[in-house]
Parts: C-alpha cells; structure tokens; sequence
C-alpha cells in the first residue's frame, strides 16, 4: 500500500509539474490544438513521451529506493532494517524476591556479512542474571532461552526489560526493535524491519542485471538463456500461425454466410470466455506434455480471437462501400478481395496483437507445467530454489519480448495497412 500511495504521488505531482511548465513555455499550433472540442475526441489524444519516460523512471526509483538499491544515492532510500550492535537490558526475579540485571548483546548483520561479536569478560559476570552476545541476520528474529540467561536460578523469571515491566505475551520497544516475551517467560527479539524489501523477495536492480550477465554466459540448469527464449518464442509463433491459417478464413466465413455463424457461433462464443489455462490439465491427457501438447493450446488460444476479429471486421466493412462495389458491376470475388478483406484487415490486426499477447502469456504458464526448455520452465525451477532475482530477470525478459512483440506488429500494421481509420 504505501509503494501504492507513492506511485500515486509522484504521478499526480508530474502530471502537475508538467502542465504547468508546458503552459507557461509552450504554446502548440497544431492540428489538434485548433480544434474546438478535444475532450472525448480519440484523434486529439495521443501518448505523451514524457509521461511514458517518467513512468519508467519512477517504477526504477521505486525499485531502488525500496531495495537499498546503489544505483541510486543514499538520501533517496527509505528506512532499511536495523543493522548494527543492539543492547538489551534486563532484570530476572528470583523466587526470594532477589533481583539481578542483565544485559544480552545482539549483533544484528546482513546476511552476506560475517557476525562481528566480541567476546564477554565471564570474570565480571556475577549473579544468577548472565549476560550472553550472540549474531541474528537482519529480517529475522531470534529467542532467548529463559534457562540459558539463568543457569543459577532456573526458577527465575524475567520481569523487566530496559527498565519497563514484562509479562508473558507483552512486547516492549527499543530503539533497534522490538523484544517480546512469549507465555513462558522467554524473549525474543525482533530488529526493526524498516520499509526495505529483504532481497529473498524483492533482490535490488544491480542484483538482476549482474544475474541475467551471468546466466546470459553460462545459462541455467545446462540451458542457454537464449535457448529458453528461442523456444518459447518458437512455440507462440507457431501457435499464433496455426489459430490463424484457420481463425481467420472461419471468421470469414461467420461473417459472409449465415449458415457458418450460425452453427459455429455457438461454440465460439462458449470458447470465447474459457481462460486458456483451464485447458492445459485436457491438453496433457489428450497431447501430453511435450511439443504437441503446448503449440495445441497456444493454438487453442490464438484461434478465438483470431475468429471473433475476422469476422468483427467483416460486419464493420461500411454497406455503403458494398453498394458502390455492386453498382460498379463487381462479382463477389472482386467484392470480397478489392472491399471486405482491405477494410476488415485492420480489425484483424488488433485481434492478431492481442492473440500475440495472450499467446506469449500462455505459454510461460504452460513452460510452468512440464518443459524442458522455455522461459516459463527456467522460472519456476529458480523459484524452488528461491532465487527471486532469475524469477524476476525472467519476468522482465519476458515483458520485454512481448512489448516488442507488439512494436512490430504495429509497425507491420502501418506498413501493410496505410488506410486504417480513414474512411
């Protein structure tokens, strides 16, 4: 939540900051600044480069500063845990009434760090309250044995720490944590925390790039990096081309033929919703969980969408162009090569991004479950090991794959399809 609220500040503020340097030192003279009404109006609004480049930048700073990143400067970090010498007093009461004081010392280190605890001088250690040091890794917490504290008085019990009362399921707060006493009578001490992620489940952004170095050299569990993503690249491709040699030409056909859409309606409608996850468990029992198996369901998840956007593009072709093909003496052939397919083939290239997108997430959850080789299996096997920074390194790959991806498709669709959004 408070990484949410951030966000949302530093959103708020440069879309602020910006509009305001953007009134007093630019004054734009262009088509969509002519334009009497641009609230609502979908060609007046177009992606700001700057907020794109902001946006990134704040997510890194996040990132940063909530992993005691050294990317970045010191100031910007928020609070880490508590790393250092900590000193816990207290005073244990014998069943006499007679009372000791003593003191543990906590040496409280980063896990990649050797503890540093010096030793106690046992000769100045009198009575039955004995002072102990021992070393916890930060994040942690650690307990403390009433009966190690008080060998010479194992009926004693603790009852003050720092000064301030004790009781069994109470917690005290010092300056370098917090001590607790458990319903038995022992301590535990738990170092603050801080706001900073511990690197197990956030690791900082230095710690993922020098790990995707380091496997981008010598790969992962005998594979290659680039082998892992080459092969779920390869499984989506061809995925992605099977749903659409046979999507395509039956979407075609729902759209011009009422006998097709009708009868293949109504399982494309009931397949439209079904998440293409649900299906691996039958794939696997009909394919199995090799090759055939995986492009089977990316097949399956391409194929819906591929024939819902043919045939969305079909109905949206404007009759008033079928007219006038008709009216020109076109045969059906020409109507459907020279009219329906030039303008349904923009629909078509939406479907065809999203089918991408879906395809690519897809077959990372489908690596999840049996592979030998794909980016989705070297992920959840550095998960079982818990190495969140190649999870991670993983996830990033794949976003940017994906992204790209969809670049080019774009850049495809611009090429192939000048005439998109003009009448």
């Amino acid at each position: 939540m408070t990484i949410l609220l951030i966000y949302v500040a530093i959103f708020a503020a440069a879309m602020t900051g910006y509009s305001l340097v953007r009134g007093l030192f630019t004054r734009k003279h262009d088509f969509t600044s002519l334009k009497t009404v641009t609230f609502g109006d979908e060609s007046a609004v177009s992606s700001n480069r700057v907020a794109s480049i902001i946006s990134v930048l704040s997510i890194f700073l996040i990132w940063c500063s909530f992993t005691g990143s050294t990317l970045v400067p010191g100031f910007l970090h928020v609070p880490g845990p508590f790393v250092g010498k900590a000193s816990i007093a207290y005073q244990a009461t014998a069943p006499d009434g007679s009372t000791d004081d003593g003191i543990i010392l906590v040496d409280v280190h980063q896990a990649s760090e050797a503890a540093d605890l010096a030793p106690l001088d046992a000769a100045a250690d009198v009575g039955f309250a004995r002072d102990r040091s021992l070393d916890m890794v930060a994040w942690r917490s650690t307990l403390i044995s009433r009966n190690d504290l008080l060998p010479d008085a194992p009926e004693a019990v603790i009852t003050s720490v720092d000064g301030r009362p004790v009781t069994p399921n109470g917690e005290i707060e010092i300056p370098s944590g917090l001590v607790r006493m458990t319903d038995k009578g022992s301590l535990a001490f738990e170092p603050a925390k801080g706001w900073q992620m511990e690197p197990i489940w956030l690791p900082a952004p230095e710690t993922v790039v020098a790990r995707f170095i380091e496997i981008s050299k010598n790969g992962y569990q005998n594979v290659t990096l680039w082998e892992n993503l080459s092969w779920s690249l390869y499984r989506v491709l061809v995925g992605f081309f099977l749903g659409s040699i046979v999507g395509v030409p039956l979407g075609y056909a729902m759209g011009l033929n009422s006998w097709f859409r009708g009868w293949f309606d109504p399982i494309v409608e009931f397949m439209r919703p079904v998440p293409p996850l649900a299906l691996i468990p039958l794939i696997i029992i009909w394919f199995g969980i090799w090759e055939t198996g995986k492009i089977s369901l990316l097949f399956l998840a391409a194929l819906w969408i591929m024939v819902i956007a043919a045939r969305s593009g079909v109905s949206g072709v404007r009759i008033t162009k079928v007219h006038a093909a008709y009216s020109l003496g076109a045969s059906k052939w020409q109507l459907l090569t020279r009219v329906i397919v030039p303008n349904s083939l923009p629909e078509i290239f939406t479907g065809a991004r999203v089918a991408m997108g879906v395809c690519w997430g897809t077959v990372v959850a489908a690596e999840l479950v049996a592979a030998e080789k794909g980016a989705g299996k070297m992920i959840i096997a550095a998960s079982k090991f818990q190495n969140t920074d190649i999870v991670i390194m993983g996830i990033i790959l794949i976003g940017i794959i994906g992204y790209s991806i969809d670049i080019l498709m774009r850049m495809a669709e611009k090429w192939l399809i000048p005439w998109k959004g003009k009448a």
